[in-house]
Parts: C-alpha cells; structure tokens; sequence
C-alpha cells in the first residue's frame, strides 16, 4: 500500500512539473538576447536593466535602442511588455503582444508624441544569422495611435493612426503585406518665408489632410518584390501612386546587403568606407532585374491652383499658361533624342492641360530586363533607355 501511494504521488508530481515546466523555462534574459541579435542584423541593438518573467509575460525595464549609423546617445524607450509568450522550436520565441510606452520627446522648441504602440504575433528566430525564412525577426501586425508633432508650442503635423501587417503565404512562399496611416494632417500656416506662404495660400495648401497607404508582396525564392500601391492621398490636392515589380531581392541578398553595411559601419576610415560600400552595392545591384514601374498621379483640383497661381507670376492667366506648357514640352524633349517618347509626352501633357484628372508614366518591358543591363545603357546611350525598358506616358485614362 505504502509503495502504491508512494507511486502515485511521484506521478502527481511529475505531473504538476510538466504542467508548470514551461513557466519556469520561459527567460526573459535569452529572449532579449536573440531579439538583440534579430535587430543587430539592421544596425540597431537593445540594452535592458531587468527581465522579470511572469507566467507567459516578460517585463523588460530600462530598455535602450542604439542605432550604429547614428553614433551618440541610445534612444530610451523604458518599460516594454511581452505577453503570451512562448518557446519556439529550435530556441527562438513567440509573444503575442508586445506593448510600448508611449512616446514623449522633446527638443528645443519642437515635441513629438506617439501613443499607442503594439506589436502583436512577434516571432524571434532562434539563429539570426541562418537563412531560412524562420531566421527572420517577423511580425503579424504593427499600429500606434495619434502620431503628433509641435513646433514653438504648435501642432504643425498629426495622424489618427498606423496599421502594417505582414502574412505569411501558403507554403511559405513569401509575404503578402499592407499599411495605412490615416487621418494624416499637416498645418503650413507656421511658414515664415513671405514667398512658400504666398504660394502654399494661394495653392489652397495651408492645412493638408489625407492618408498613405501601402500594399505589396515578397516572394523568397526568386526575390521577387511587388510594390502594387504606395500612395499619398490629400483632400483638394490629388492621389500620387507608386508601384515597381522586381526580382534577385533573396535572402541571401538581403544577407550581404547587411554584411556591407556592418563593415562599413565598423571601419573607422568613413571615406574608405563608403568607397566600400558603393562598391559593394554595385555588385550586388547586379543580382537584380527589373520587371515594371509606373508612377501616376490622380488630380484633385491642384493642377489647375498650380497653372492660375505659375501664371500669376509671369502676369498671364492660368490658362494662357496651360498653352505656353504645351508648347514647352516638344523643345524640351527634344534634347533627349527619343522621338517615340516625345511625342507620347507632348500628347499625354497636352490631354491632361486640357483637362487634368491623371497622368501615367509606367515602364513595362517586353521581358525582364537585368540591371546591369540598364546601368550599361545609363552610361553609354541614355536615349535608349526608354524603349529598353518599354517606357509609356498617358493620360486621364
């Protein structure tokens, strides 16, 4: 009998200890550790005073960021807070959330403050250095709340918020991504030179509002990165639009583009340094091919303010100087020596002065075009540029 209790109480104890084994296996001292590492591989690194661990949260206080392109004093963040935290497999971690002070800073007459700031679905590699996809620092979702900046006392610039999140593809693959900032606000009443604030006036720019946001994806096997949108959108002014499409940006790229930067950032010799870098950044320029680009911009009533408030300078009316635009443009691109882009401009230019709503520039070769291939016609016929990398211009389409 004495044996079988003696039996039992040994299961129940290990039983207790497995279910609590993970609590005690949880350190805050190593999960800061690789989360130094992760960031070292960006040129930034995080100094703490304490990590106390409690259950599956980890409080790390007296926390610095030190930038190492940006000698001088750490940025001091304090206090962050790493809840539902887990071990990974292999040694790395996983925290559910991890919560920020809020920013408060402030410099002669100047301030900014940011509240709000979470990171959810952080995932710390356990080997920094590998070149997996799982030796990655990755995150589900990123956002803060209002966003503001004052000067002599005035907020001169604001937003509601900010939101990116980064998704895994099946398999994966790659990464799909997206953000926003909204409720972008930004007060140019403030500007002293005589001549900016006539012209921001009269261009109907003193207070600007709008938005930024961002959609795109990374494919890890090719390097293929799709930027499909990056815009800025502002009430009364227009939507500009950026997208390119390009390949060789691998993880094996990623890794020597960061191997350079760090030695270069260790050689005290800063000429030779640099020299050493643009170097390096050449050769690798050359894993690189280009696929697609195209900038557009959507007119919301500034083109028109621009040609009223351009004429009014030269004494002619906006329209009047709608017409001298349209008869610039031909004797400008004409130095240039591409006669089929000439006339795509000069006809694309004269359809948007008649009638602003958009205007396109978009390159889309016929087949992926290498970029050393673009630097070679860069430097020996720049003229050519254009039909290498299928260069067209439109407008209001």
């Amino acid at each position: 009998m004495m044996h079988t209790r003696k039996i039992r109480l040994m299961m129940a104890s290990a039983a207790l200890l497995t279910l609590a084994g993970p609590a005690f296996a949880l350190d805050g001292a190593d999960l800061m550790k690789k989360l130094d590492a992760a960031t070292n591989a960006n040129g930034t690194s995080f100094t703490y005073d304490k990590a106390e661990v409690d259950g599956d949260k980890v409080t790390v206080s007296g926390v610095q960021l030190k930038v190492a392109s940006q000698p001088g004093d750490a940025l001091k963040i304090g206090e962050l807070t790493f809840e539902g935290v887990e071990e990974t497999e292999g040694g790395g971690y996983y925290a559910e959330t991890v919560s920020f002070p809020d920013v408060n800073l402030s410099q002669d007459e100047g301030s900014l403050s940011v509240k709000d700031i979470l990171i959810s679905g952080l995932t710390i590699p356990a080997n920094a250095n590998g070149g997996t996809i799982n030796d990655i620092l990755l995150y589900e979702s990123a956002s803060t709340g209002p966003i503001t900046v004052s000067a002599k006392g005035k907020e001169v610039f604001s937003l509601e918020s900010t939101e990116a999140n980064l998704a895994r593809q099946e398999n994966d693959a790659g990464f799909d991504f997206d953000a926003t900032a909204s409720g972008i606000k930004a007060d140019l009443s403030s500007v002293e030179d005589a001549k900016t604030k006539d012209a921001i006036e009269k261009l109907g720019l003193t207070t600007l509002d709008g938005a930024l946001t961002m959609k795109g994806s990374w494919e890890i096997e090719s390097g293929n990165v799709a930027l499909e949108e990056y815009a800025f959108d502002f009430k009364n002014v227009g939507r500009l639009n950026f997208a390119f499409d390009f390949s060789g940006y691998t993880l094996a790229f990623v890794k020597s583009m960061q191997e350079a930067m760090k030695a270069a950032e260790a050689n005290p010799n800063k000429e030779e340094a640099n020299q050493a870098m643009g170097l390096a950044m050449m050769g690798l320029m050359q894993q690189l091919t280009f696929n697609s680009a195209e900038i557009r911009f959507d007119d919301a009533s500034i083109t028109k303010k621009a040609l009223d408030y351009a004429g009014s300078q030269q004494g002619v009316s906006g329209e009047q100087m709608a017409q001298s635009l349209k008869g610039l443009v031909p004797i400008m691109m004409a130095q240039l020596n591409v006669p089929e882009l000439q006339n795509q401009v000069s006809a694309a230019v004269n359809a948007y002065l008649d009638g602003p709503k958009s205007l396109t520039i978009s390159a889309a070769p016929e087949k992926p075009v290498p970029f050393p291939m673009i630097m070679g016609a860069a430097m020996g016929a720049p003229n050519t540029i254009p039909s290498v990398l299928g260069v067209k211009v439109t407008a209001n389409d």
